[in-house]
């Protein structure tokens, strides 16, 4: 009976997806303006469109030949999983991003009518990207869950090595992301620093004025970096706080430590809480509203905090019938460690609201310091991100303990070498589902920005009247610090789950081997942990190489062509828009596949080698991998809004000594926010799923020798 539960999931999957069609046809109907409006967004929608089919061709080649390895090295159920997750990913981000690069011109003309209506176009767009993303990722997942796991309920031996397959899923969501989110940084990050050094800086010209060269491959870059990439990076961790307690769960229960536990309701739970969260966020959506000269901070504020209140009503009452059907555990103490997870997770958002917004103390040090030149703007820069990296780190800290606390208390009394310690990791796995249960309605906040964004460059290349900009540009202010604050739901939740994930890989070692053990005495661990350590700063380098030479192409096109081209100054002559898209297209679709491959390679290497250095490698990794992410997504964020913050008129405004300091700030802090630190996450989420995935290699390796 328990498991018939579990098809709420794709019953809500598919809601989500009709509620997301809707959403979509209507933004689809609204005005796109003037002529003159829509051609320029039909160049973006272009652009964008053949970046990912560039990108789509790729990953194809990349997922085939990886599922063909996982075939006959794992299985081919695997291998069909894997292709699953990569697809659905894909599918869900081109959805999301059709939608969002028509929505950019009906903004704008929504705009030239008032910033409500404005707020309604984007962040119904927006929220069609939260649900796509959302139901492909759960509807995928649940149905592969409940045909090779939840059907064999009494059989946990079966379920442990089915539970196996299934996780391939999560690594084709997870090496899609990795490669989405890295491509598409890379290529945003490339125009955007172009048009800002040459246009703003060198030429003394708006970023999106329709004579700088780089503007429509900016443009573009904030679809295929902060829609589709952003949505990739969202359903792979989204998708593993689904099945990392899934994982534990099932694998505890082959180890015989969940004997005081529901092991049914276990597997189930985490599906069903997921399920409520596509539900809650649908109601959120219409509590997203705003008045002229309202807060728009608060109204995206309400409607994601309508739906965390529902979702912890929701939550509840799927504990409470939990404790009610079975007499087994004390399952209504699980529900605190859902609980730790969700509110840790919109306390992150706070901070990094705190860090990141210009309405507060950390960017307007950012701005005072640009008073004195660039290179105070950028330590003053550098200071915050650190100091933003404290806060989160420590709530996360004691996420893991309230919710390991939690699941122990279901079991009081327990010997703590089995039932409490299993069923207290547990807690910590759901804890992560709770922090991203409301997945939906986080995406849907944070995507509408690139949408505004894009509305207000359509506004500067049309022409209109100052007043539209500057609404367009206050929906854009509190759209950066919405992406901000979805990176941190995004990394906290990773680090929830990578730790599950773990735990489920040492298990899963020490099950076929009882002497595995990862302990500070072998040597072959500590080298493990340094090097584990130092990856996700080899990746940061590569991510941020890439952006650079990108970078350094993009600036000598557009200063070749200010140069050579007669006429641009004068509005006489258009840019060649095209060949400042053709130079970020390339550089991202041949910089992106080194990070991604290494996050692949290095995990199954070390892991072929010797099982208990890949133990250590992978704490390194998750350790440094989330100090970095939440370090750099900050401090990327806050030198952006410290730029915007000198445009509204402080520090002398546009034009100003301190505002070409921060623009050059800003622009240190573009490949950090949107390239490097968003893809940590998924780099520590994808390289511990990798390995946990193909432990069954690793333990066959390990018996031949």
């Amino acid at each position: 009976m328990t498991t018939s539960v579990a098809w709420l999931a794709p019953i809500c999957a598919l809601i989500g997806m009709a509620v997301a069609g809707y959403l979509g046809s209507w933004v689809l109907k609204q005005d796109p303006g003037p002529e003159k409006m829509n051609s320029i967004s039909i160049k973006i929608q272009k652009g964008a469109k053949a970046f990912l089919v560039s990108e789509y061709k790729m990953l194809a080649v990349f997922v085939a030949v990886v599922a063909v390895v996982m075939a006959f090295a794992l299985s081919p159920w695997t291998a069909a999983a894997f292709i699953t997750g990569g697809v659905l990913s894909a599918c869900a981000g081109y959805a999301g991003m059709h939608v969002a690069t028509r929505a950019n011109t009906r903004t704008a003309h929504a705009a030239t009518e008032s910033v409500a209506r404005a707020l309604n176009v984007s962040f119904k767009s927006g929220l069609t990207m939260g649900l796509c993303v959302a139901s492909f990722a759960l509807f995928g997942l649940s149905l592969w869950l409940i045909l090779l796991v939840f059907g064999n309920i009494n059989m946990v031996d079966v379920m442990h090595e089915h539970v196996g397959m299934v996780e391939g899923f999560a690594t084709g969501a997870s090496a899609v992301a990795l490669f989405a989110r890295v491509g598409g940084g890379i290529y945003t990050k490339a125009a955007d620093v172009g048009a800002d050094l040459v246009g703003k800086v060198e030429a003394g010209i708006p970023e999106d004025d329709p004579r700088n060269p780089a503007t429509i491959a900016d443009n573009v870059g904030d679809n295929v970096g902060d829609v589709a990439g952003m949505g990739a990076d969202l359903f792979e961790s989204y998708t593993g706080s689904i099945i990392a307690p899934t994982i534990l769960a099932v694998t505890f229960g082959s180890l015989g430590y969940f004997t005081g536990i529901d092991l049914t309701w276990a597997v189930v739970v985490p599906v069903v809480i997921a399920a409520c969260g596509i539900i809650t966020s649908i109601i959120g959506l219409f509590a997203v509203r705003t008045k002229e000269g309202a807060s728009l901070h608060a109204a995206l504020n309400r409607g994601t905090y309508v739906a965390a209140a529902l979702e912890i009503c929701a939550i509840f009452a799927i504990f409470f019938v939990w404790s009610t059907t079975t007499t087994a555990a004390q399952p209504l103490w699980l529900f605190g460690s859902v609980i730790c997870g969700l509110v840790a997770g919109m306390l992150i958002g706070k901070t990094t609201e705190y860090f990141c917004s210009d309405e507060y103390k950390p960017v307007h040090r950012i701005a005072a310091a640009s008073d004195t030149g660039a290179a105070t703007n950028i330590i003053q820069g550098l200071s915050t991100g650190m100091l933003s990296t404290i806060i989160p780190i420590l709530l996360v800290a004691f996420a893991i303990i309230g919710a390991y606390f939690f699941g122990n208390l279901a079991f009081p009394g327990v010997d703590s070498s089995n039932g409490g310690i299993a069923v207290g990791l547990f807690g910590v796995a759901l804890a992560a589902t709770g922090m991203l249960s409301n997945t939906a309605i986080t995406i849907g906040v944070d995507a509408y920005g690139p949408v505004a964004d894009n509305a207000g460059g359509i506004a500067e290349m049309a022409g209109l009247p100052e007043e539209v900009r500057e609404r367009t540009d206050s929906l854009d202010a509190v759209g950066n610090t919405t992406a901000a604050i979805a990176k941190g739901f995004a990394i906290a939740s990773a680090g929830l789950a990578a730790i599950s994930l773990f735990v489920s890989y040492q298990a899963t070692m020490h099950h076929a081997f009882p002497e595995f053990s990862l302990t500070l005495t072998n040597p072959l661990i500590i080298a493990g942990i340094f090097i584990g350590a130092m990856v996700p700063f080899m990746f940061a380098a590569l991510t941020m190489g890439a952006v650079s030479e990108a970078a350094h192409a993009m600036v000598e096109e557009v200063r070749r062509q200010f140069r050579e081209i007669e006429g641009i100054m004068e509005y006489k002559a258009e840019p060649e828009y095209d060949k400042c898209v053709s130079i970020s297209t390339s550089a991202a679709l041949r910089k992106m596949l080194l990070p991604g491959l290494l996050a692949v390679i290095i995990p199954i290497v070390i892991g072929c080698f010797n099982p208990e250095m890949l133990g250590g490698f992978l704490a390194g990794a998750v350790a440094t991998g989330m100090l970095l992410a939440i370090f750099m997504s900050n401090a990327g964020g806050a030198w952006d809004n410290a730029k915007k913050y000198i445009e509204k008129g402080s520090h002398g405004g546009k034009g100003s000594e301190a505002h070409k300091a921060a623009v050059v700030g800003d622009t240190v802090g573009d490949p950090f926010k949107d390239t490097s630190g968003p893809s940590m996450n998924i780099l520590i989420n994808l390289m511990t799923i990798v390995a946990l995935t193909f432990s069954p290699l690793f333990i066959a390796i390990q018996r031949l020798v």
